[in-house]
């Protein structure tokens, strides 16, 4: 089993607050995160280098041999292959930034020494075309990006497998081949269309009657998508996740519910949230212009190159009944947002309020929040995730308005 040693470069403070708990390798693009996509295409097990308050929940492993790879980077099956013929202590560069090596532990303990690569003969390929390096750049693409991979990791995990027999109580507009049920999902009285892309039910994932759902659509393991729901791929609801109402183009990571009605659309929503009953976001401007979304690398707010753009939501916040988003908004970890009217479109993390004002969401109480929920799901809130937590409440303190000056409000 190879040993593969993902890396965070400069790249990972442009996906906060998402990475604000995780390395970008743990982010999730189609089925699969980038992490799994890795051990499946190079039959390994993977590790991190990554931020220091993040080491204690994700270790590095060395080993005599070790394959280092950028963790924005996405599995080609021309990268692998060239990974794979990697001699020894040999780079694969493009424009002199490392995408990947296949490095001794002497090698690799003395790049941490000297953070220098100069030992390494490189391979610079001098392209950048997708077929061979896919890398992600930016938390919309999370989303944006989502049909390809969806697509490509369905055909994977399904590939040689039968799907668990579907009910006759259901309708399928398209191809029935392209829905595949795990063992213990349970499906009855829904519509799927597959003409636009698969659908992937994970294990014991239950999809109530009455849900209409079109490709390319994934409900990994444990989902409930509630009675009714109407999603539009390409979607992919997280281990654990609930998904009602409307949602369109969503990445939902795992333990987070979207259970009630309202709007949803071209968004990324972390882990362990919750979205109250009738929770709307906006994903396109009255003026269709381009949307800006606040940008953690330049504290600054940034064209997307999109049209249609909704939340970036981090871990463990929340919005209660009726919450108003607007348009490319987003929201820091451990938030709780409330009240009448839009909130601004950057919240900080650890805010607690609305548009009518925010105070500081205490780490104690946000930490004892967090006991409660997760023992709800009969999960450990460790004391690892405590001091990321706390580690994350002590450096978002610069953006929070009422603590210090804080960026304005975007156009």
């Amino acid at each position: 089993m190879n040993n593969i040693i993902l890396f965070d470069d400069e790249n990972w403070t442009s996906f906060l607050p998402l990475t604000y708990t995780r390395p970008i390798g743990e982010l999730r693009i189609g089925i699969d995160t980038i992490r799994e996509k890795w051990e499946y295409a190079l039959a390994g097990k993977v590790s991190y280098i990554t931020k220091d308050y993040l080491t204690e929940k994700f270790p590095i492993n060395i080993e005599a041999e070790n394959i280092l790879i950028n963790g924005s980077v996405l599995p080609t099956r021309k990268l692998e292959l060239l990974i794979k013929d990697l001699r020894m202590n040999e780079a694969i560069l493009v424009n002199d930034q490392l995408v990947a090596a296949k490095i001794d532990n002497k090698q690799f303990n003395k790049m941490v020494e000297t953070n220098e690569m100069d030992s390494i003969q490189g391979i610079e390929l001098g392209m950048t075309e997708e077929d061979i390096i896919f890398q992600l750049t930016s938390p919309t693409e999370l989303f944006s990006r989502n049909d390809f991979w969806l697509k490509k990791d369905f055909e994977r995990k399904t590939a040689g497998r039968k799907s668990q027999p579907l009910s006759d109580t259901n309708t399928v507009i398209g191809n029935k081949d392209l829905v595949f049920l795990e063992e213990g999902a349970i499906v009855e009285a829904c519509i799927f269309n597959t003409k636009n892309g698969p659908i992937y039910i994970g294990k014991n994932a239950l999809i109530m009657e009455g849900s209409m759902i079109r490709g390319p659509f994934a409900a990994l393991d444990h989902v409930v998508v509630k009675m009714g729901a109407k999603i539009y791929g390409p979607t992919t609801l997280g281990p654990y996740c609930r998904g009602g109402g409307e949602i369109n183009n969503v990445m939902m990571y795992a333990n987070s519910n979207k259970g009630h009605d309202g709007y949803l659309g071209n968004s990324v929503i972390g882990e362990w949230c919750n979205l109250g009953a009738d929770t709307n976001a906006s994903n396109l401007k009255n003026n269709y212009e381009e949307v800006k979304l606040w940008s953690y690398a330049t504290d600054s707010f940034l064209k997307t190159g999109l049209q249609f753009c909704g939340l970036i939501m981090g871990d463990h916040s929340k919005s209660g009944i009726n919450t108003m988003f607007n348009t490319g908004t987003v929201v820091g970890v451990s938030v709780n947002i409330f009240g009448d009217g839009f909130p601004r479109n950057f919240v900080p993390s650890f805010a607690w309020g609305g548009a009518s004002g925010y105070s500081t969401y205490e780490i104690s109480k946000a930490i004892a929040t967090c006991r409660k929920v997760y023992e709800r799901r009969k999960k450990e809130f460790t004391k690892e995730d405590e001091a990321i937590l706390t580690y994350i409440y002590e450096n978002s303190k610069k953006y929070r308005s009422w603590e210090k000056s804080s960026p304005a409000e975007g156009k």
